[in-house]
Formats: structure tokens, C-alpha cells, sequence
């Protein structure tokens, strides 16, 4: 498929490689489901730059492959043909104990909460703590914050099935920014959220983007958020065909 913006594409993405080491670096990466007769190629030699303290929001229509490209990024699947760096490290021919722990330096959000539904706000985002070198009290007080600025501090004791879907997923997204990771990797986080709600997460990925140089790779079709972006990416039919700078206000 042509490059509707060539100009605009390469200067982009030169621009990525010369400056800052990538925190996400991909590179001719090409991907199929099934097998054989069956087999259906649904990414085609996708090059992307994610730099430090960057969001990149990727856009497309449903079916275009943004949320099989995330998940490779995440080593959530395996590799096929071409390369993937991220935070330093190559996912292919990777062992499976290697993949688990780039995973952990990962924050993600997917449409999936995928919450333990018995324990309570404050314990799920206490789970994304239990590798780290704080005290119990610290990992309380540091979800419960978090929670608050999410506008749940009177829902940190629920439990999920207590919840809306809206706050389920607030809950999900404070779990993967309590760790305040390097790389966020989030599939629609705002889809479920009212205009407050996605305006904080918003504000809160910007400012681990400027306190901590942290990167966010972010998929939606969130037309309310696209203005946060420092750039567009857009994948039409498995490619990525522009890959924009936006000047923010």
C-alpha cells in the first residue's frame, strides 16, 4: 500500500532513530495467524520508534492489526520475522523467563481488566507491588493514592464485581501505573471512561511521561484524546502508513 505522507513518514522516523535511544525500536516486523492453507499474514514490515518520555497514539480501523502489533511489542506473543527492541532488550529467540521479566518492566492496560475478583481495589493494585522492595504499608498508601487521583479513594475496599465497568477499568489502569514503568502499552483505556475520568488518565500518563521520561504506546479511537498525542500512528491493513509529529498547544 503507498505511503499516503512519505515526506512526513520518513522524516518521523528518521528523526526517532537519530535522537534518544528508543525505549521501542521495530523493524521490518511482519506477523500471520494459522498455518498453512489457513495461514493469513495480518502485519507487513512495520518500522516504529517509541522515544523516551513519548506518546504515540496508533489509530486504524478495527481489524488492522494495532492490537496485534501492541501485543508483540509487550512480548505477550511470540516473534515471527523481523526485530523488536524494547527497553534495551531483543524479543526474538527470547526464553520464556527472559520474556517474563521485560514483561514486568511493562505497564499494560487492555480492554481486559483482568482484576482478581476477590480482592479489593486497593489489593489488585497492590498486586503490580509484590516484586518490589517496599513495606505493606507502603504499597497501601501508594495504590490508595493512586486510586484516589483516579477518583476512587471511596472505592479502594470494593471489590470488583461491586464495581462499574467504567471504575473496573480505572482500577486496571492505576494497577499498571502505580510501578511507574518505563513503557506503557495500552489498548482503548479511556473506551469505557467519562469525559473527567479520561481526561486523568490522560494527565497521569503525561506526567510519567515528563517526570519519568516513561514512553506510552497507545491504542484508540478515542477521538477525545488524540489532541494529548505527540504523535499519530496510523495502521491501515497491517501497515503502518503515516507516522506523525503533532505540534501540541
Amino acid at each position: 500500500m503507498a505511503d499516503p505522507q512519505p515526506d512526513r513518514f520518513e522524516q518521523t522516523r528518521t528523526a526517532g532513530a537519530a535522537g534518544a535511544a528508543s525505549v521501542v525500536s521495530v523493524k521490518g516486523v511482519n506477523y500471520s495467524f494459522g498455518t498453512n492453507e489457513s495461514r493469513k499474514q495480518t502485519l507487513f514490515d512495520n518500522h516504529l520508534d517509541l522515544l523516551p518520555g513519548e506518546i504515540a497514539m496508533m489509530t486504524g480501523p478495527s481489524g488492522s492489526g494495532k492490537t496485534t502489533l501492541l501485543t508483540l511489542i509487550g512480548a505477550l506473543r511470540a516473534m515471527q520475522d523481523g526485530s523488536i527492541i524494547v527497553l534495551g532488550h531483543e524479543l526474538s529467540d527470547r526464553p520464556p523467563a527472559d520474556l517474563v521479566a521485560i514483561r514486568r518492566r511493562i505497564g499494560f492496560i487492555f480492554q481486559a481488566h483482568n482484576l482478581f475478583e476477590a480482592l479489593t481495589a486497593s489489593l489488585n493494585v497492590q498486586v503490580a507491588l509484590k516484586f518490589s522492595d517496599l513495606r505493606q504499608d507502603e504499597r497501601e498508601r501508594q495504590a490508595d493514592r493512586i486510586l484516589t487521583q483516579l477518583g476512587l479513594g471511596h472505592r479502594v475496599q470494593y471489590k470488583p464485581r461491586a464495581l462499574s465497568g467504567g471504575e473496573r477499568q480505572r482500577i486496571a489502569i492505576a494497577r499498571a501505573l502505580v510501578t511507574r514503568p518505563k513503557l506503557i502499552l495500552a489498548d482503548e483505556p479511556t473506551a469505557a471512561l467519562d469525559q473527567d475520568s479520561a481526561r486523568e488518565v490522560i494527565r497521569l500518563l503525561r506526567a510519567l511521561a515528563v517526570e519519568d521520561r516513561s514512553s506510552v504506546l497507545l491504542v484508540t479511537h478515542d477521538n477525545r484524546v488524540l489532541e494529548s498525542a505527540d504523535r499519530i500512528v496510523t495502521l491501515v491493513d497491517g501497515r503502518i502508513v503515516s507516522d506523525v509529529v503533532v505540534q501540541r498547544q
